[in-house]
């Protein structure tokens, strides 16, 4: 079995898939195996898939039904092996040493159930100052410590730097739709359960950033959205048994 299994859902992401895959599949990284889950491609997506697939037994296509991010995300999920699973999403690109650093950090610490990185903005001339503000303060954030003590903040990890435990990303159920970010979700239900996470503190994912990235077009992430994420999550845990009287 691969220590690591990537997994990385895709729905017509052809322009920039090429990029991704090879910045993962041709790292000096040999322990793994990719997970890529079609989630209802309508361009040239599955047949770069096939094609990665015909020429590397390391990667695995999963037909998704379309149904969205949280279905892709479960569906390839349950085809992983490894003992640790790495995300990574199709329009970024992965540093050559990223699996590496993050397998040797999870080998180094028991305690943490997943580790994440610093990340870069790209292309910078689409970075806008709110962005970068964003950027900078992710990658203040290092020690388990500091994610835990921000998570209230914002979303401390970004979810395609990430390499989880898949012990602990199964202990909480896998990912969930609430109707709110199902990265930060996760983030919180793990540290409901008493698990911690950091990063390694170089970069190693180039995030990209553009007008059509679910973020930016979906309700799901909205501000509205975060807050009553944040309010759920803040009545169950620190506010809890709280009196204000």
């Amino acid at each position: 079995m691969p220590l690591v299994s990537v997994l990385l859902p895709a729905r017509s992401a052809a322009p920039t898939l090429d990029a991704a895959l090879a910045s993962v599949l041709r790292a000096p990284f040999g322990d793994l195996e990719l997970v890529a889950v079609d989630d209802g491609s309508t361009d040239d997506t599955p047949l770069i898939l096939a094609r990665w697939a015909a020429r590397d037994r390391r990667v695995h296509v999963v037909r998704g039904a379309g149904t969205g991010l949280v279905d892709a995300l479960n569906l390839g999920l349950g085809h992983c092996a490894g003992a640790l699973v790495a995300r990574m999403d199709a329009d970024d690109v992965s540093h050559p040493k990223r699996l590496a650093l993050q397998s040797a950090a999870l080998a180094a610490d028991a305690s943490l159930a997943g580790v994440g990185a610093f990340v870069r903005c790209f292309p910078r001339a689409s970075v806008q100052g709110g962005m970068r503000a964003y950027e900078a303060w992710q990658n203040s954030l290092v020690t388990a410590a500091d994610v835990r003590r921000e998570r209230f903040v914002e979303a401390p990890l970004v979810h395609p730097s990430v390499t989880l435990r898949r012990s602990a990303l199964e202990s909480v159920g896998g990912y969930r739709d609430a109707g709110w970010p199902e990265d930060y979700d996760l983030w919180l239900r793990l540290f409901e359960r008493g698990h911690s996470l950091a990063k390694v503190p170089r970069v190693l994912l180039w995030w990209r950033e553009s007008a059509s990235r679910l973020t930016r077009v979906d309700p799901r992430y909205s501000p509205d959205a975060h807050w009553r994420l944040k309010a759920h999550f803040l009545a169950r845990g620190p506010l809890n048994e709280r009196s204000f009287s």
